[in-house]
Parts: structure tokens; C-alpha cells; sequence
């Protein structure tokens, strides 16, 4: 006989699916990192190797560009805030769970460790 199906353990978060610590929400770029093409843009690489970094260790972070995840856009009231505010302007906006951290420049990495650590505490 099997066990009745329990409606909460499938809201629940699984093991290795934790909630998204860091939201990155790009400004349009020809591809997600935006290093592509001829020459390369020391930020972008600068925020692609902190994505990997913060990845490493066990953070998830996510990004995303208004063209292939408008319901990510859409569904972030404080991103949309500042979009309507100051249009294009205020990307880059980098959430740390789910609080804006920096709008229209990418954090280093510094700022999103102690981000993340004030939000653990």
C-alpha cells in the first residue's frame, strides 16, 4: 500500500535546490555574460569570474537579461521600481536574497560576501 501524497513536501525546498542567494538582472547584452564579440569588457569579465567564485563556494546566484527572463523582471516588485524610475539607467541591479544591493553597476565581490553574511546573521 502506499503513503498518502502530503501536499507540503512538494512546496518544500529539496536538498540542492536552495533559494537563489544572488540575482544579478543584466542590462541587454548580445549573450547572457555579454563576453562575446571582438573585444572583451574587463567588467563583464570581472562580474563572470565573480559568479564562478561565489558558485564555488556554494552560492547560488542567477542572471538574468530583461529580453529572455521578463518574468523575472515582472515578478521583482523593487526591480521594477527602479526600471519604471530610471528606465535602462538602473541596470545592472544585483538582489542578495531578494534585498536590492547595488543598482546601475555590478558589486564586487566583497560587497556581496558581506551582503550575504549580514543576511546570515
Amino acid at each position: 500500500m502506499r503513503e498518502p501524497l502530503n501536499l507540503m513536501d512538494m512546496t518544500a525546498p529539496k536538498a540542492g535546490h536552495e533559494p537563489v542567494a544572488v540575482e544579478i538582472f543584466d542590462p541587454p547584452m548580445c549573450c547572457p555574460t555579454g563576453l562575446c564579440g571582438p573585444t572583451l569588457d574587463q567588467t563583464l569579465l570581472n562580474v563572470n569570474e565573480m559568479v564562478m567564485a561565489l558558485q564555488t563556494e556554494g552560492v547560488s546566484v542567477q542572471r538574468y537579461q530583461m529580453t529572455s527572463h521578463p518574468h523575472m523582471f515582472l515578478d521583482s516588485a523593487d526591480v521594477m521600481r527602479l526600471v519604471r524610475e530610471r528606465q535602462m539607467s538602473a541596470l545592472p541591479i544585483t538582489l542578495v536574497h531578494k534585498r536590492v544591493l547595488k543598482v546601475g553597476e555590478y558589486p564586487t565581490i566583497a560587497e556581496v560576501r558581506a551582503a550575504l553574511n549580514g543576511a546570515a546573521q
